[in-house]
């Protein structure tokens, strides 16, 4: 298990990453609110009203009285600010913060916005497509994560992230180590745990979404797989400098 940090490239041209602290945020007091007792009683409800259930999607299923709070639809939006527990919660508040103030330069605070939004929907029907439980309620936003973290590898694979391994050690790598290690993890869940309970169609449909949304959405000014790096590189006749691990 690991867990990025963060990266060596501060945000410079865009003040503060506020699409994606407003993100966490919006998540965050909605967790605090809704799903923990730590204020209020929660509200085990809100997961059925808000939550994305493939089989209401299609038409397939009706909510019971009192539950259908917002069109069907829209639960393709609202499901990404839920989340199934705590740790569901600070895994894609961890993921969103390594990797989101980057690509929220890259892109602009509105462009940045639509797609985070786009590569949640984009999840969410990958989803409701390949579910093996149609009733079963889907929240999280690991799928609008998921794009965020294909954006990032495809417009700086070579930049390096600190991550912790097992909580433990810290280790500073490229990437496209990094973020290969992820996929791969996310493949060895889908396989020991089930693709339905990790939701394993969500994750590959919000990557897919972010890898083909990044190169439309970005600045023009912003090249692909470091362009500018690899440039300034050969520019200078020298290789990249190692990390320290």
């Amino acid at each position: 298990m690991f867990v990025p940090l963060l990266d060596d490239t501060p945000v410079r041209r865009i003040g503060r990453p506020w699409v994606t602290y407003g993100f966490m945020a919006v998540c965050t007091m909605i967790w605090v609110i809704f799903q923990s007792d730590w204020l209020f009683p929660p509200h085990p409800e809100a997961v059925v009203s808000f939550g994305l259930i493939p089989s209401v999607l299609f038409s397939e299923a009706v909510l019971p009285d009192g539950y259908a709070v917002v069109p069907a639809w829209a639960t393709l939006v609202t499901s990404l600010f839920l989340h199934g527990g705590l740790l569901h919660l600070v895994g894609n508040l961890l993921f969103l913060r390594a990797f989101g103030d980057n690509v929220e330069e890259d892109l602009g605070h509105v462009r940045y916005a639509i797609f985070l939004i786009m590569c949640g929907v984009g999840a969410g029907v990958a989803h409701a497509l390949g579910a093996t439980n149609p009733d079963a309620p889907l929240v999280g936003a690991s799928g609008a994560v998921a794009g965020v973290v294909a954006a990032y590898v495809i417009l700086h694979p070579q930049l390096k992230v600190w991550v912790l391994v097992f909580y433990v050690l810290s280790l500073r790598l490229r990437a496209f180590w990094i973020i290969g290690a992820w996929v791969v993890f996310q493949l060895g869940n889908a396989l020991i745990a089930g693709e339905q309970q990790v939701a394993f169609w969500a994750h590959v449909g919000g990557f897919l979404t972010g890898a083909v949304l990044v190169a439309a959405l970005k600045r023009p000014d912003v090249g692909l797989f470091d362009h500018e790096l690899r440039a300034r590189i050969r520019r200078r006749g020298e290789g990249p400098a190692e990390g320290s691990a």
